[in-house]
């Protein structure tokens, strides 16, 4: 096989005016052949989307060379040529997208590279067939969601005939019926055509397909192997902040529960992962199955609500009621209706989750509950407060915070205090007051003196995350709306966000939780709201949503990695709770149902 990428001895740093370089690649080599799917994981900040970058010209290397397509990345007369072999797709397709309509936004390549007529139009229909807009020609993006723009970045970049697709995080912001489609897409493509892709990933499950992982970690390559020989790493890529697929990790952590070795073993499939737990389960003893239990079940997920049980909810004051709200984007002569008649109540104290597919509605109903949005048709009231009212509004917006999709957006000051500090300023706080609340939200996020005092902008994307967060904490609201605050962040950024949200619950803050993260709504939110194509589908518990497959596949969503793996043992372990949502309590629920059955062999005997 021909070598399409070769990186040799690469280095690259980011200058600074008023500080020192920041390295960000040091001494990285590796070699891409043609026709293969190459995943690279890493924390945010390793140096991951700097050595796409590098990959086809975007960033030149100060030292060593990146040969892609066979010209040099910095033989500036091949640079369009090394483009056109190597597009890229990024995380936020809104980034890339310049057309004012479909049609126009994918010929922008190829129209730039030269391609004449008719051969233009040709590639132009054969790039949206392939993805699956042929329909959406003369669409503006604008009114396309959001799994449908990445597909448009797909789109725009295979009408330049590359030889290799490099995705930046490209599914961060999809649900996960979307985010399956684009690899499924991709993945055909490098079937079809011959692709080579590289895809920058946080979703270990997207790796699994890959024919070699790459691992970075400070701007260096820590692991390069096939997924099976990185995912048996169990122990060293969580010490790096990475994870594994979910599958694995309950498995390692039932052979932890049962004392028992993986070593030589084959557990990094879904398929593998099942033979394997259930050899590890008829192998125990009742001693060893009572052990691990005991074991399991100190650090099993919780599920100690922000209220004791849902009837003691009902107890507690309603902090959001909305009834029959409706509204409708008007623009350009086109109208959406973008919420129908929705319904619901949210409790003091609880975290409330709301899921649904791209495009369902879910950031216009955020939008309208510290009136960003006014509404146009129903009842809603926010802490008491009329949303009709200018005055209650502008109000409310001390008591009720909002953490936008991309909070790194939201920073703007010299400095991280300062930053943090600009809401309760303008509240008109003391300035004993304002720095009282500032080193609070900073000490809930974790941010010492030493980041304080930087500028926002030097932050790694995790960091900037926390003090976009700190900014809003300073200002002590009641009601807290995060919508998407895990997307594009590592494993262990998103286990921060978790331990924010439960540290938040402990003051008994209100928090509104949007996402795409099937385990992570399920594992945190008291009661999930699920929106389909602007109507409320169903508000009820974790295992209530879950267990209803007919509105789950209705609105393209899916279970929690978790409940999805447990489902396979139903057959064997006819006592299995499925409903778990992290690892250790997933082990632990297969442990209790083998127990379970061993008692029940025993009363037939």
């Amino acid at each position: 096989m021909t070598n399409l990428i070769t990186v040799n001895d690469v280095g690259f740093s980011y200058k600074s005016y008023d500080s020192d370089p920041v390295q960000a690649i040091e001494h990285v080599s590796f070699e891409v052949a043609a026709g293969e799917y190459v995943a690279i994981l890493g924390r945010n900040g390793s140096g991951k989307s700097t050595l796409a970058k590098l990959l086809n010209g975007l960033e030149l290397p100060e030292y060593g060379n990146v040969v892609t397509a066979g010209y040099d990345t910095t033989d500036d007369r091949m640079i369009f040529e090394i483009r056109r072999n190597c597009g890229m797709v990024f995380q936020n397709p809104d980034n890339q997208i310049v057309g004012t309509t479909v049609e126009e936004d994918v010929a922008f390549g190829p129209e730039n590279l030269g391609v004449p007529l008719p051969e233009l139009a040709e590639r132009v229909t054969s790039s949206l067939t392939a993805v699956g807009l042929r329909e959406k020609y003369d669409t503006s993006p604008s009114a396309l969601s959001g799994g449908q723009k990445q597909k448009l970045a797909i789109a725009g970049v295979l009408a330049m005939r590359p030889s290799c697709l490099v995705l930046d995080e490209a599914t961060a912001m999809l649900d996960p019926v979307s985010r399956e489609e684009l690899l499924a897409l991709v993945l055909d493509l490098r079937a079809t055509q011959g692709l080579t892709v590289i895809n920058i990933t946080h979703h270990m499950e997207e790796v699994l397909q890959a024919d070699k992982v790459l691992v970075m970690d400070n701007g260096h390559i820590l692991l390069t192997g096939t997924p099976r020989d990185i995912f048996c790493n169990v122990k060293e890529i969580r010490r790096i902040g990475l994870d594994v697929p979910m599958h694995t990790g309950i498995v390692h952590c039932l052979a932890e529960g049962l004392k028992q070795s993986l070593i030589g073993q084959e557990y990094v499939e879904c398929e593998a992962a099942k033979t394997v737990a259930l050899k590890l389960l008829k192998e125990a003893s009742e001693d060893n199955l009572l052990v691990a239990a005991a074991h399991l079940r100190k650090n099993a997920g919780r599920k100690g609500y922000g209220f004791d049980s849902l009837e003691d909810a009902a107890t507690r004051d309603v902090v959001i009621e909305a009834e029959n709200l409706s509204y409708i984007y008007d623009g350009a002569g086109i109208t959406t209706q973008a919420l129908h008649d929705i319904s619901f109540k949210v409790y003091r104290g609880e975290c409330f989750g709301i899921m649904g597919h791209t495009g369902s509605g879910k950031s216009t109903l955020i939008q309208h509950l510290n009136g960003l949005l006014r509404k146009q048709k129903g009842d809603l009231k926010v802490l008491s407060y009329d949303l009709s009212r200018s005055g209650d509004i502008r109000t409310l917006r001390r008591h009720v915070g909002l953490l936008f999709q991309y909070p790194e957006h939201q920073l703007f000051a010299e400095t991280c205090r300062e930053d943090i500090a600009y809401g309760p300023t303008q509240l008109g706080w003391s300035e004993t007051d304002v720095a009282a609340s500032v080193d609070a939200a900073a000490a809930i996020v974790g941010l010492d003196d030493a980041v304080l005092n930087k500028s926002p902008f030097e932050l790694s994307g995790g960091q900037k995350r926390r003090v976009a967060l700190a900014g809003i904490l300073s200002m002590e609201p009641d009601i807290l709306i995060l919508d998407e605050p895990a997307a594009g962040l590592d494993p262990a950024g998103r286990d921060e966000i978790r331990g924010y949200i439960e540290k938040l619950r402990a003051f008994d803050i209100t928090v509104i939780l949007v996402s795409h993260n099937m385990d992570e709504l399920a594992y945190l939110a008291d009661r999930i709201l699920v929106l389909n194509g602007g109507r409320a589908e169903i508000c009820a518990v974790p295992d209530e949503i879950f267990s209803r497959t007919d509105i789950l596949q209705r609105c393209d969503l899916s279970v929690p990695r978790t409940v999805g793996f447990l489902q396979q043992f139903i057959d064997v372990l006819p006592s299995l709770n499925i409903y778990q949502y992290d690892e250790r309590a997933a082990a632990l629920a297969l442990v209790e149902a083998m127990q379970h059955n061993l008692t029940a062999e025993r009363g037939t005997q």
